[in-house]
């Protein structure tokens, strides 16, 4: 059974860029209210109260919009790109007759045997997957156990076990978890470094050559003087 949690909003008169600052400064949140039925409506919240909704963990909210109280899921959260505070908020009203797609956490459960005696690494493709169902059957996670996952092995979505409550809407050939070989340093090629001596070498007998030539040049030049 999905958590709930009640939402207190209020619609809000403030838009563009000057008003959406004075609500921020007043710790208020813009955001908007997509409804399945109707009409969309603008709304501010308290900065705190939608802190406390995020941390309840709930999966569905009831907030009382235009009147008549709405069962809702958080659409999209937005966060300010350095001081990471929550800037903007988008609610999505729900029937709960209605099965709805979202997006759920993928917990991993067990020690793969591919890592612990053969091995490999463990990759994660995924760290959620998006299924659809009723609004009251929302799950906080979805387990995938991948004790027996072996080397070279992996996990795709269509072969996660959802139950009956539930279908899967991401691809279901898209690998979740596997694991692979571990990736081996490779040491510098001696070749490389005989190369390098090699130029080196050449170079300096270049400039031994020049030397050579310029003394053999100052010789004969002596020599057509006397």
């Amino acid at each position: 059974m999905a958590k709930q949690y009640k939402l207190t909003v209020e619609k809000r008169s403030e838009t563009g860029k000057l008003g959406l600052k004075n609500l921020r400064n007043n710790k208020k949140i813009p955001g908007v209210y997509y409804s399945y039925d109707s009409t969309n409506i603008l709304f501010e919240i308290d900065e705190q109260e939608i802190k406390n909704a995020i941390q309840s963990q709930a999966n569905i909210f009831t907030v009382a919009v235009g009147g008549k109280e709405q069962n809702v899921i958080f659409k999209s959260v937005q966060y300010h790109p350095v001081t990471e505070k929550i800037i903007h908020i988008d609610l999505y009203g729900v029937d709960m007759n209605k099965a709805i797609s979202i997006r759920i956490p993928i917990i991993f459960t067990g020690n793969a045997i591919g890592v612990q005696t053969q091995g490999g690494v463990l990759n994660t493709s995924l760290n959620e997957i998006e299924i659809s169902c009723l609004p009251s059957d929302i799950p906080d996670n979805i387990e995938v156990d991948i004790t027996n996952l072996e080397l070279g092995g992996n996990i795709q979505a269509g072969e996660i076990e959802l139950g009956d409550k539930f279908e899967l809407v991401t691809s279901s050939d898209i690998a979740v978890v596997s694991v692979t070989h571990a990736a081996i340093e490779q040491e510098p090629q001696e070749s490389d470094e005989i190369e390098g001596e090699e130029v080196e070498s050449e170079d300096a007998s270049g400039q031994s050559s020049e030397s050579e030539a310029s003394n053999d040049q100052s010789e004969s030049d002596n020599k057509d003087s006397d």
